[in-house]
């Protein structure tokens, strides 16, 4: 029973680090703990939608189970798992937005994402673990390291222009990269994982180039966040 609760500590701590940092750095006007477990409640049941859906997708064919080339492998990575995966977690965002009255604040919509994000990844991530457990110390950590960080990524990219459509007037390019940024991201992350293994003869450059990508994300992240702050700064200036 103790290594049960080690082995599911390790799968859902650094989904919490994450959202305890997000919320921390929302400094104006912080979320009620309250909304923070609902977002994450609705995160994780996003994976109970994505799930089938991915599922069906790869029985029928649409997409490959097992990718045979670099073509099949970016087919998975965008068809079959990040529009599958956004666009549940973005279903939920919406739902938890979308009559919410602590929603006030630009940098709110990160934070809410986020708690999404964070509850799908750590749903997630207990599938992974335990259904691996002989080698569950490296899967826990590789994901921490990985996986969790990755769609904490996403998630921003998403809470950020959520807010800036509903709180600015938007462009049709903006409305469009509530969805499509965070695709593009996810599909890219995983490409370039699942590239590597259809070409092992290659696999340590495509390893190389996604580590790059990922030392890349954080600073995306925090530029978004930041300027979300500038802005509800901004607004609660006096005039």
């Amino acid at each position: 029973m103790l290594n049960f609760y080690i082995v599911l500590a390790a799968a859902v701590l650094p989904a919490f680090v994450l959202i305890w940092y997000i919320w921390r750095r929302d400094k104006y006007q912080r979320e009620p703990v309250g909304q923070l477990v609902k977002g994450f409640l609705l995160g994780a049941l996003s994976v109970a939608i994505a799930g089938p859906v991915e599922g069906l997708l790869q029985a029928i064919g649409i997409v490959p189970a097992q990718p045979q080339s670099w073509a099949g492998a970016i087919w998975l990575a965008f068809g079959g798992v990040a529009i599958v995966e956004e666009g549940a977690k973005l279903l939920m965002l919406w739902l938890l937005l979308r009559r919410n009255k602590y929603y006030d604040e630009m940098t709110d919509g990160i934070v809410y994402a986020v708690c999404v994000g964070m509850g799908f990844a750590a749903a997630e991530n207990i599938g992974y673990v335990f259904s691996n457990i002989e080698m569950w110390q490296s899967i826990a950590f590789s994901r921490a390291i990985f996986s969790i960080p990755g769609h904490f990524m996403f998630a921003v990219a998403m809470g950020y222009y959520y807010s800036i459509v509903h709180f600015t007037y938007a462009s049709k390019r903006e409305r469009r990269n509530v969805l499509l940024v965070p695709v593009l991201l996810h599909g890219i992350f995983d490409s370039l994982l699942m590239m590597a293994e259809v070409t092992p003869a290659v696999g340590g450059l495509l390893w190389f180039a996604f580590v790059i990508f990922c030392l890349t994300l954080p600073r995306m992240a925090r530029k978004k966040i930041d300027t979300l702050l500038e802005e509800d700064q901004i607004w609660k200036m006096p005039v």
